[in-house]
């Protein structure tokens, strides 16, 4: 079926909007009593996000603490910012390096 022939409501065409998208990996940082925890995520809007974690409004591990943005990527599809996610949040070395920047901030 030619895309133009598609109802405005198909789920489909929600994939097709939102493929042209920028969308972001971000991490983030909340300093504990004896260690700085980091977060990993995306989104198509960071200062939205962010906001919703710092409100308890984020994801359940992120609720209750204050967070700082510690670092930003930008991507071109929300596939590549996913696949970025996956990576970041098994490289302990690079979230490691980023609370340490953060924690002799």
């Amino acid at each position: 079926m030619p895309l133009a022939l598609l109802p405005a409501n198909d789920p489909f065409m929600r994939i097709i909007d939102n493929f042209g998208m920028p969308s972001f990996v971000y991490v983030l940082g909340c300093r504990g009593k004896d260690r700085t925890v980091t977060y990993v995520g995306w989104t198509t809007d960071v200062d939205r996000r962010f906001a919703r974690h710092n409100d308890g409004k984020g994801a359940r591990s992120t609720r209750g603490r204050t967070w700082v943005l510690l670092h930003t990527e930008k991507f071109r599809t929300r596939r590549a910012a996913m696949s970025r996610e996956w990576h970041l949040k098994r490289d302990r070395k690079f979230r490691k390096a980023l609370a340490q920047a953060y924690t002799t901030a």
